[in-house]
């Protein structure tokens, strides 16, 4: 495959993967939990994200509440929240560094050594927004999960994966990958070898091999 095309395939991985992250950062479905009661037929389903948590009636109306105080959330999703903020914006600084470095623009000038250079950091930098991504996301799906089968937690306070959690692996899993295609193109660099060509010697033999000598510059008239 040409390079600018697997340098533009891998820059729509990556921002496949910036739009993913920005998505999971402001989406409620982080803890997603239902109530069925059993008298009357109520289907309530609760929705637990890093800004915000929503409460959707009978699949029909919904209430969403932006959270009074920081220590409301949990540890996960407080830590979610930095962490989110910084892979957002770790890959958005990327995509645009990705940009300069790609073959079919002329912003970093002509030198290839330098756009991989570029390509380089640019990879480097969404795999680390990747692995940013992955801790929120699966330090709360661990937390979700130790306490659904932790019989001393009320079954209240259950909850199960939302969305969120499914689209934040994705996501990741797109911005490592998409980094490590850019990374792909850092080329080495280029040495140069000089090599000392031995002089050529001047042979004064006539082309037909006979010697001549020279003539006396002096006439024999003049030993006389």
């Amino acid at each position: 495959m040409d390079k600018g095309a697997l340098q533009i395939a891998g820059l729509v991985v990556c921002g496949i993967g910036l739009i993913g992250t920005c998505a999971v950062t402001g989406m409620p479905q982080w803890r997603v939990t239902a109530f069925i009661e059993n008298n009357i037929i109520v289907f309530e389903t609760l929705w637990e994200g890093l800004w915000m948590n929503c409460v959707r009636h009978a699949n029909i109306r919904m209430q969403c509440k932006i959270y009074d105080s920081l220590l409301a959330l949990t540890p996960d999703l407080q830590a979610g929240r930095a962490l989110m903020c910084i892979a957002v914006c770790l890959s958005f600084v990327s995509f645009i560094i990705a940009i300069i470095g790609m073959k079919c623009t002329q912003c970093a000038g002509d030198s290839e050594r330098t756009k991989g250079i570029i390509l380089l950091v640019s990879g480097i930098t969404f795999i680390l927004s990747g692995i940013i991504v992955l801790i929120p996301v699966s330090w709360t799906a661990n937390s979700i999960i130790r306490d659904f089968y932790n019989p001393l937690v009320n079954a209240a306070q259950k909850r199960e994966l939302g969305d969120a959690i499914y689209m934040g692996w994705a996501a990741a899993l797109a911005l490592i990958a998409g980094g490590a295609i850019l990374c792909c193109f850092c080329s080495p660099v280029e040495r140069k070898y000089t090599y000392n060509m031995p002089a050529k010697t001047v042979s004064n033999t006539p082309r037909d091999g006979i010697i001549r000598k020279s003539s006396s510059l002096y006439s024999k008239s003049q030993y006389v």
